[in-house]
């Protein structure tokens, strides 16, 4: 999903989702208003007398998650807004200012039609076997996962690819009516690439404990490096499924992706999906073995 599917691998990293490269495929982005916004929590916050830290806290999100908004580089979503307003003066007045945040981003063009289905998806399931899915990224990790791949876009590009990206997941929000159920399947090998260097994973392994802890919404398996089968030989899947209960999916490769509409296919997908869960570590395994890569760091 070119991850996420808004960013794919290489730069379009979505199923992580595609992460697009610069070119013809990009949407732009307009930041001015998340900008005016993080600046206005900044102010909040400052007069409140606490640090990012203290805020994070009692928000219950990560301070680098604090400073991603507050700087305009992060979508935020609804549970943070929710949660600061009575931490911040309980006027209104956060929820006043999102109401007016601009949500375009930059998507590649062949994932914009994966990109609407998945808004209003009530079941979403990814497995990943290249990069973390975009849905899960922290921005450092993003920037690493464009900066890797050739060719580099320019700073500005960079930008706006990893807000596209942060803002996919206002999705995973657990006040979402209906919130959408999520099953990520992610490569034990991925965890321990150390994509972006040690100070970046162990970002990365914090924020996917603390997605996992707060979002009952999020089911976190890992495929063990030791797996005699393995039913996605052939590939990422991504299957949404619609709020009429319909099922899509999507495929991508280098600098390209399709929808996928067809019975047939989305059912050898779903199949093949069916049989990596239960070929993965269960939910309480895999959230075992991140605590431990991250006790390692």
């Amino acid at each position: 999903m070119a991850y996420e599917n808004t960013d794919d691998c290489a730069g379009a990293i979505t199923g992580g989702g595609p992460a697009p490269g610069p070119g013809p495929g990009a949407e732009p982005e307009t930041s001015g208003s998340l900008r005016t916004f993080g600046a206005f929590v900044q102010a909040l916050r400052e007069h409140a007398g606490l640090s990012r830290e203290e805020f994070g806290r009692q928000v219950r999100f990560s301070k680098h998650t604090v400073a991603s908004i507050e700087q305009g580089r992060r979508m935020p979503d609804e549970d943070f807004v929710k949660r600061a307003e009575p931490v911040l003066g309980n006027t209104g007045a956060l929820a006043k200012a999102a109401e007016h945040l601009s949500r375009q981003a930059g998507l590649a063009s062949w994932f914009r039609q994966w990109a609407r289905v998945e808004r209003t998806a009530i079941s979403l399931y990814t497995y990943e076997c290249r990069v973390v899915p975009g849905l899960l990224q922290t921005e450092a990790y993003a920037r690493a996962v464009i900066l890797g791949v050739p060719p580099l876009p320019d700073p500005a590009r960079v930008k706006q690819l990893i807000a596209a990206r942060l803002e996919r997941q206002q999705l995973l929000s657990v006040t979402r009516k209906p919130p959408t159920a999520f099953n990520f399947i992610l490569e034990q090998a991925v965890l321990e690439r150390w994509t972006g260097g040690e100070e970046v994973t162990r970002e990365l392994f914090d924020h996917l404990l603390e997605l996992i802890d707060r979002n009952w919404n999020i089911e976190f398996q890992v495929m063990p490096t030791r797996r005699p089968s393995h039913a996605g030989m052939d590939g990422p899947i991504f299957l949404a499924e619609n709020p009429n209960n319909r099922w899509f999916a999507y495929s991508e490769g280098q600098e390209n992706g399709r929808l996928i509409i067809g019975p047939k296919e989305i059912s050898v997908l779903q199949q093949r999906y069916a049989k990596l869960r239960s070929q993965a570590m269960t939910p309480e395994d895999s959230l075992s073995l991140l605590k431990r890569l991250r006790g390692e760091l």
